[in-house]
């Protein structure tokens, strides 16, 4: 058999490097726009859409100095060993980024976390809330994920700007801290962000659902191999695959119900019948977009492209907790595909749509 052949994020994006010059002659042309016509320049700042959320839920947005230094780090409370800390996991994931991709263009990461654990300084053991001041207030986020984007790697499906995007999730439910300091637990993904929506958009060859690691070497390790086997130009066809098919209304309205019964199915139906992670308040949202979303509704006819329910999905994606965020997503493409193979003449999805 042969072996397919991975292309570099070079070759597969036909990647060039900017002209110096060029640079040069757009920053001066810029420099003089602001001097000369400050008025102008205001106004289209003032038009400028705030940035929308990669998921949203019950999160905050915080950056990495407030990880740093007003987080307090959680330890394995029957030896005392230090937890590998979020601001760890981050930059370390940002040093695997820079060393895999050299010559490209990273963003600084978007953080956002949830689940925030408060606790006291031990002189502020006996003080009434009233009393307590900063100095002896502690907390840490239970939960976080991350996503930074490689602005220079980028594609068009559908009229929608695609970067390559890279994050990750930790979130300390999953450890047994009351427990000695054992491998800890991590997701890391590699894949795009759709830049219309901030939908992020990822894949089973990118994604590492169960990372264990001890040590932040070991991480780095996993994570670095894990980058360099993504292969991106494979990924994106894949998806735009998507944009060939499409469903009626009447089929988007047998789906929508569908999934709606699948909550309720007895577990040996539910056995034979592929696996859907997203539950009724996630449907509902899919359904009001089939409506109304500015960029993933129907067209004049009633026929939405599976392109389209994807982003339906990954949208609706957006009010899962931060623990299950990437695990759906991951779902919200297998099953799209398991559509599109149904549509062609595969049975396995074939309930969904009977």
């Amino acid at each position: 058999m042969d072996t397919m052949y991975r292309a570099t994020p070079e070759e597969a994006f036909e990647i060039k490097p900017v002209n110096s010059a060029n640079i040069m002659e757009i920053t001066e042309r810029n420099r003089n726009i602001k001097i000369n016509n400050t008025e102008n320049v205001e106004i289209i700042e003032s038009e400028i859409s705030p940035k929308k959320p990669f998921i949203e839920a019950n999160t905050i947005e915080v950056d990495l100095q407030h990880l740093s230094n007003d987080c307090t780090i959680p330890v394995f409370s029957k030896d005392n060993e230090l937890t590998i800390a979020h601001q760890q996991f981050i930059e370390t994931v940002m040093h695997c980024v820079n060393r895999v991709f050299p010559h490209e263009v990273i963003s600084p990461p978007d953080i956002r976390v949830s689940h925030q654990i408060k606790g006291r300084t031990p002189d502020a053991l006996h003080l009434n809330v009233k009393e307590l001041q900063e100095h002896h207030k502690t907390i840490y986020y239970e939960r976080m994920m991350f996503a930074g984007n490689i602005t220079s790697i980028k594609d068009t499906i559908s009229g929608n700007e695609l970067t390559l995007s890279f994050g990750g999730v930790r979130s300390y439910n999953l450890e047994n801290l009351y427990s000695k300091k054992t491998m800890e637990r991590f997701k890391f993904f590699i894949g795009f962000q759709n830049k219309v929506c901030s939908n992020m958009c990822v894949w089973s060859d990118g994604f590492i659902s169960d990372l264990r690691v001890s040590s932040v070497l070991e991480m780095e390790k996993r994570i670095t191999q894990t980058m360099q086997e993504y292969n991106a130009e494979l990924h994106l066809m894949e998806m735009k695959e998507l944009t060939y098919d499409s469903l009626s209304e009447h089929q988007f309205a047998q789906l929508t119900g569908k999934c709606r019964l699948y909550q309720h199915l007895p577990k040996q139906e539910k056995a034979k019948i592929p696996e859907l992670l997203f539950n009724d308040s996630h449907i509902n949202l899919m359904a009001k977009g089939y409506y109304e979303d500015e960029n993933f509704s129907r067209n004049e006819e009633g026929r939405i492209n599976l392109w389209d329910v994807y982003n339906l999905f990954t949208q609706a994606n957006k009010s899962s907790y931060i623990d299950s965020f990437l695990d759906r997503n991951l779902n919200a493409f297998d099953f799209t595909k398991g559509l599109q193979k149904t549509l062609n003449g595969n049975s396995d999805y074939h309930w969904f749509l009977s």
